[in-house]
């Protein structure tokens, strides 16, 4: 059975910039078991991933 790539962070909806750290985050509130799925199986899909790139319907009609 063949192993899914995971899915980056950069692509997804919840990716945010955080002005009061400076930095991109995770803005879905997952629990700690879900967060250390995510960082140590370098194969485990997000749960919460959602495809931020707004363009990809109107990719999908052309």
């Amino acid at each position: 059975m063949k192993r899914k790539e995971r899915t980056s962070c950069e692509t997804c909806a919840f990716y945010v910039f955080d002005d009061e750290y400076g930095a991109y985050l995770c803005d879905m509130n997952m629990d700690e078991d879900d967060y250390v799925r995510i960082m140590s199986d370098q194969y485990y899909q997000c749960p919460y991933y959602r495809n931020g790139d707004e363009y990809a319907v109107v990719r999908k009609q052309m």
